[in-house]
């Protein structure tokens, strides 16, 4: 058995002193594979050196985190046009659009989304969709590229059935993380209506432990209690859970 963590940020300094132990721990519990999403400018180096360190089981991506847009986010743009023509990236992300913490960007959000959801079809690249309290606004730029074939996943989604079968109408998967073992999250219904067809798995390190974790350090070990969680809930065998998440990682990144 093996399992994908789509989504995990491993080279931030949460993990400096212990990086390459979390690393030997994640394989150890068969976490072969782990996507990087980005941030920004200032994370692209970390990201890459970690990803050249583990060749085998780390995998770029490169975005504009939505917190992380300001009034210069056309710059931070263009290094990123910069770096797709000189590096190997798997996706467009993180990205998307977060009016949760702040709405003070709301505008430059959406403009810096679209534009990334132009760069994911110009250069063939899933995109990675952050969409926190702003579903509303992620369709509605989404919608403008309706003609064109998107695919992708919502990263760690805590929407509605009606809006998960929304974005797997779109082409895109949903990404399942330790917010599915908190109780009340409402996530076991999602899971239960949607099945394992469009989902993976993701730990978005180092954040969101899963229980029995919860409250502690992330790390993309972790990723053996989701899997246990969604087979629970699906009352399907781990291993399967394991190999169709997998199935549906490899549709997105093609690796």
């Amino acid at each position: 058995m093996s399992l994908t963590d789509t989504h995990s940020h491993l080279y931030l300094p949460e993990f400096d002193q212990d990086r390459d132990e979390m690393i030997k721990r994640a394989i150890d519990q068969k976490v072969t594979k782990i996507f990087l999403p980005n941030i920004d400018a200032e994370s692209i180096y970390p990201m890459l050196q970690l990803a050249d360190k583990f060749p085998q089981n780390c995998f770029p991506m490169i975005g504009l985190h939505p917190t992380s847009v300001k009034k210069n986010f056309q710059q931070e743009l263009d290094i990123i046009e910069e770096w797709l023509v000189k590096k190997t990236f798997f996706g467009i992300g993180e990205v998307g659009i977060d009016l949760y913490w702040d709405k003070t960007f709301r505008k430059e959000q959406i403009l810096a989304f679209q534009h990334q959801i132009q760069l994911s079809l110009d250069h063939n690249l899933p995109l990675i969709i952050h969409s926190r309290n702003s579903f509303r606004e992620i369709f509605s730029s989404l919608e403008n590229f309706s003609d064109k074939k998107l695919r992708g996943i919502f990263h760690s989604f805590t929407g509605t059935i009606d809006e998960a079968q929304r974005a797997i109408r779109m082409g895109f998967k949903i990404g399942i993380n330790g917010i599915v073992s908190f109780k009340n999250s409402g996530l076991d219904k999602v899971v239960t209506e949607i099945g394992l067809d469009h989902l993976v798995l993701e730990t978005d390190s180092p954040y969101l432990a899963p229980v029995p974790k919860r409250g502690k350090r992330n790390e993309s070990s972790f990723l053996i209690y989701i899997a246990e969680k969604v087979a629970e809930i699906t009352s399907i065998d781990i291993k399967t859970v394991a190999a169709k998440t997998n199935q549906n990682a490899t549709e997105v990144f093609g690796n």
